[in-house]
């Protein structure tokens, strides 16, 4: 893990302690953003891949659980999360852990035990994408992005994976078109055709091809991907 260069997004209104994380996991080799509001700390956490996102509770605007919620529940993003808080009592942890919150982390704290935390979250994120997401024989390598339908590779563009990893880590339940086109633009999808443009080209490559369709259209509703057998 010390030889890992993770990219981690740290989103805390107090500058100084954000610089001072920051530039201990920079002396680590790690590549660092910043957000100082959760509403910026969400649109970084939507618009960019993170490895780890380090999330304050207590923040103008958005708070921390707010951020963290719409994380997991409107946009599908698992993110490993650390929540810094100042607030130590078994109910607080509790509302963060209820949040989608991977880990908790008291203020004041030392900065070896953050760091120590985050391995930890880092090391858990590495084996769970080394699951191997499969629906009938279609196949997702959520580490190495490799995609297969019936032995064979199939090449895709970063959007059309990202729809075909949410599509298949949540067979063979309905994505609403909503959470859909969140969880790839945030709160600015680039228009109403656009979503319609990437699933025919991922339509094209996964299923043409092939004898039966996996990706169906819940009209009304949103997509799902399944096998009818």
């Amino acid at each position: 893990m010390e030889n890992t260069n993770l990219r981690i997004l740290i989103v805390e209104d107090n500058r100084d302690l954000a610089e001072n994380i920051g530039d201990y996991l920079e002396t680590k080799g790690h590549i660092i953003d910043f957000a100082h509001d959760g509403i910026g700390g969400l649109h970084l956490a939507l618009t960019e891949i993170y490895d780890i996102i380090i999330l304050d509770i207590m923040m103008p605007g958005m708070d921390g659980l707010s951020v963290c919620r719409k994380l997991r529940e409107e946009a599908n993003n698992n993110t490993p999360v650390l929540m810094l808080t100042a607030r130590d009592t078994l109910d607080d942890k509790l509302k963060g852990f209820d949040s989608g919150a991977d880990d908790y982390l008291v203020k004041p704290f030392a900065l070896q035990e953050l760091y120590a935390r985050v391995k930890v979250l880092a090391k858990r994120e590495v084996k769970k994408r080394e699951i191997t997401l499969s629906v009938s024989d279609l196949t997702l390598e959520p580490g190495s992005l490799k995609v297969f339908r019936s032995g064979l590779q199939i090449e895709l563009n970063k959007i059309c994976l990202n729809i075909l990893k949410v599509l298949m880590e949540a067979s063979p339940n309905v994505v609403k078109r909503k959470d859909l086109e969140h969880s790839l633009w945030g709160d600015m999808p680039p228009g109403s055709d656009a979503l319609r443009s990437h699933l025919y080209t991922l339509r094209q490559k996964i299923d043409k091809p092939f004898e039966k369709n996996l990706i169906h259209t819940i009209h009304g509703v949103g997509y799902k991907i399944y096998s009818e057998d």
